[in-house]
Formats: structure tokens, C-alpha cells, sequence
């Protein structure tokens, strides 16, 4: 049984790199086979990749999150597409839009995520995709840009009605340790009317610790525990299950099985 983690922020979980290799180590001994290493900035990406890149199992996204919209870099939109040349980088992101924090304004957030899709569209890369508060203007983005080679709205929270429009572009549904909130009601809903074969999941580290390990800083090893859970609402095996998910994300990554 292998699980692929779509989604953590190793270099948020440790700063250091003996702790970021550490935190792929412990996973693995979990079942946690794959990882796609994220960074809200450049910065960071600059900081992490050169520890994990040439770690088996690590891949990348390279992108600007909407939190660093007023600061995406000097020269960012180079800085990315040269990202996405390097060996095991295999995303955009995360990138989107998030008005909870009201980062910036509006208008710059649609222009940071709308030029990354572009980038996207370019070098024929998935796309990751934050959203908070911020639903109807994806997909309206996503009506015009739909993703060439596809996208995720990662830690999904929106509800099924949501998910239904979403699914009529090319796009993937990932679930994180929220999934394994009692009051997670609009989630438990979703994931009982899309397809399985839509669906990712992903530990979203240090953030969204699944029920279990409340109170701990959630990392990629906690990862099975929202498994566990996807498997019992969907009354599935969870070998079952896990192989599924494990054949969406490589598909969706576009790397071998």
C-alpha cells in the first residue's frame, strides 16, 4: 500500500535541511511514498528544492501564492519558468486566490494567478490551486484558462454543488486532515458525490491535522489517518483506495506508476 502526499510545506515544518530530509524518512516508514514538496514563495523555493531535489520520492511545484502578492520577486515570472526546467519539478503552484487575509487587492491577486496559469499553459504543467473565500472567481477564471494540462483545488472546502461545477473543467479534488472534522459536513458531502477518480489527497503540513492528532503540528506521516477516513465514507478497501489514489496523482503529476 503506497499513499502519495500531493501537498505538504516541508520547509514550514522544519526550517533546516537534516529536518526537512527527516520529515520524507518518516513518512516513507509510513506508507508515505511520494511527496510534491510546496512553497508559498520563491524564496522558499530557492531555499528548499536544493535539499529535496535529488531525494527519491520529493517532487516539486514552483509557484507565488497569493499571500505574497505584493512581493511575488524580482523577475518572478522567469524565476518560475526556469524553476519548472529543473530536475523533479512537475507543477505551478500553488498559486490562486485568497480573500479570507485580503492579501494585496483583488485585481492583483487575478492578474498573479491568471499569469501563472499562463505559465502553465506554456510549459504544459499541472497547476495547484489555493482557494479561499474566493470559489466564484476561480471558476469563472477557470471557464476562460481551462488548464491544458489540468489543475487541483488543493484542500478543498468548498461544498458538492461547488465540486460539480468544478469537475466540468480539468480539474482534481485533494483532501486534507479537515476531511476528518466531524463539523467537516460540506466535505463529507463532496466526497460522497464526485468520482473517486477525480480525487487526490494530500497532508496540506504543517496545516489541517486530521482528527487524531489534534493539537500536533501535522506532517506527510499523519497523511494515512485521512485515508483511513476517505476509505471508510466511501466503503471502500482501503488497498483499494490508496491504489486509486496513488494511479489519479501520478496521472495527475504525469510521472510513472
Amino acid at each position: 500500500m503506497q499513499i502519495f502526499d500531493t501537498h505538504a510545506h516541508v520547509g514550514l515544518i522544519r526550517d533546516d535541511p537534516i529536518g526537512q530530509v527527516r520529515v520524507v524518512q518518516e513518512a516513507k516508514q509510513c506508507g508515505v511514498a511520494r511527496i510534491i514538496s510546496i512553497c508559498n514563495s520563491l524564496r522558499d523555493f530557492g531555499t528548499v528544492y536544493p535539499t529535496l531535489k535529488l531525494v527519491a520520492g520529493v517532487y516539486h511545484a514552483v509557484g507565488v501564492a497569493p499571500s505574497e502578492v505584493s512581493r511575488p520577486g524580482k523577475n518572478w515570472v522567469q524565476t518560475v519558468e526556469d524553476g519548472l526546467k529543473q530536475p523533479n519539478v512537475v507543477a505551478v503552484g500553488e498559486t490562486g486566490l485568497d480573500y479570507f487575509r485580503k492579501f494585496g487587492d483583488k485585481r492583483s491577486q487575478i492578474e498573479l494567478f491568471i499569469t501563472q496559469l499562463e505559465i502553465a499553459e506554456k510549459h504544459n504543467k499541472p497547476v495547484v490551486i489555493h482557494n479561499r473565500d474566493a470559489g466564484k472567481d476561480i471558476l469563472n477564471i477557470l471557464a476562460d484558462r481551462n488548464p491544458s494540462a489540468g489543475a487541483v483545488l488543493h484542500c478543498y472546502s468548498e461544498n458538492a454543488a461547488y465540486a460539480k461545477q468544478a469537475l466540468k473543467f480539468n480539474v482534481y479534488l485533494s483532501f486534507a486532515g479537515n476531511l476528518t472534522y466531524r463539523n467537516a459536513r460540506n466535505l463529507h458531502e463532496t466526497v460522497l458525490n464526485i468520482p473517486v477518480e477525480r480525487m487526490l489527497v494530500e497532508s496540506e503540513s504543517p496545516f489541517m491535522v486530521p482528527a487524531q492528532y489534534r493539537d500536533k503540528r501535522n506532517v506527510p506521516a499523519y497523511l494515512p489517518s485521512t485515508v483511513q477516513f476517505l476509505a471508510e465514507m466511501l466503503e471502500m478497501d482501503i488497498e483499494e483506495l490508496c491504489a486509486q489514489l496513488w494511479k489519479n496523482s501520478c496521472a495527475f503529476f504525469r510521472l510513472p506508476e
